[in-house]
């Protein structure tokens, strides 16, 4: 029989995971990152004054991170976007795996997969509600998804045993696609941000007992997923409905929960 995974593991695991989703999501965040009001203002820099202005307010009004209209959205409002938007993304990524039906869903990856992408997308929520400190992210990754209440102090990294210097290591190893692709490129590419979720699933294995309690599809999504070939589609719509649950069970735990 497997030994128990302890608390003191999954913190171990989680911290530089968490670490490593927060400058790509706080980079999307803030300040116009896709850039559409700066490159607004330089390609309509030659455009008659009224003109000029309502075509920046179109462009501004469209909801996504840096806009005007995405500052006037409420947090579950902004959380949702990133459910729809990203959640897509991720959960595309998560079902490739599936591509080989029961084979794939007997090792591990499409778990650690699944479970990074629940994870990515548990940071991004917990800012629009301005929770960023990395303890209380981790609280609720544990919660929402491994359905373990964590002690503050521990998640927070307050014990003798806490190694700061080796976790900021790990969290750096996890982005180095990320950092290596904003060099050269300026920015992250998608072939980046695929290969840092693999990463970060990779990551995750150290406590793969508890991955296999993270919100998932219902049975007929499973059952499609271990069939070859079409498992990518089961896999895809069970990943997508695993995080419509993490959304709401985080949104719970944001309001009600987290004291």
């Amino acid at each position: 029989m497997a030994e128990a995974i302890s608390d003191k593991q999954v913190v171990a695991v989680l911290r530089p995971f968490v670490r490593a989703c927060g400058p790509m999501l706080d980079a999307l965040r803030e300040s116009d990152p896709f850039g559409l009001q700066a490159r607004a203002a330089d390609d309509l820099a030659e455009v008659e004054s009224g003109l000029k202005a309502k075509l920046i307010h179109g462009v501004t009004s469209v909801k996504v991170p840096g806009t005007a209209a995405w500052a006037r959205m409420t947090g579950y409002d902004r959380s949702s976007w990133w459910m729809n938007r990203v959640g897509r993304f991720t959960a595309l990524l998560t079902s490739i795996p599936g591509l080989g039906g029961a084979l794939a869903d007997r090792l591990p990856v499409q778990d650690a997969l699944g479970a990074a992408s629940q994870g990515l997308l548990l940071c991004a929520i917990a800012g629009e509600y301005g929770v960023t400190d990395v303890g209380t992210r981790v609280r609720l990754i544990a919660w929402v998804l491994f359905e373990r209440d964590i002690d503050a102090d521990l998640a927070a990294g307050r014990h003798p045993e806490h190694d700061e210097a080796a976790e900021a290591d790990e969290a750096a190893r996890l982005t180095e696609d990320l950092t290596a692709s904003e060099k050269k490129h300026g920015k992250a590419t998608i072939k980046a941000a695929g290969r840092t979720l693999w990463r970060l699933g990779r990551g995750l294995l150290g406590i793969t007992g508890e991955l296999e309690k993270r919100p998932r599809g219902n049975f007929v999504h499973r059952a499609l997923g271990m069939l070859p070939v079409v498992g990518a589609a089961g896999d895809y719509l069970g990943e997508r409905s695993g995080l419509r649950v993490v959304w709401k069970r985080a949104h719970l735990w944001l309001t009600e929960r987290r004291t």
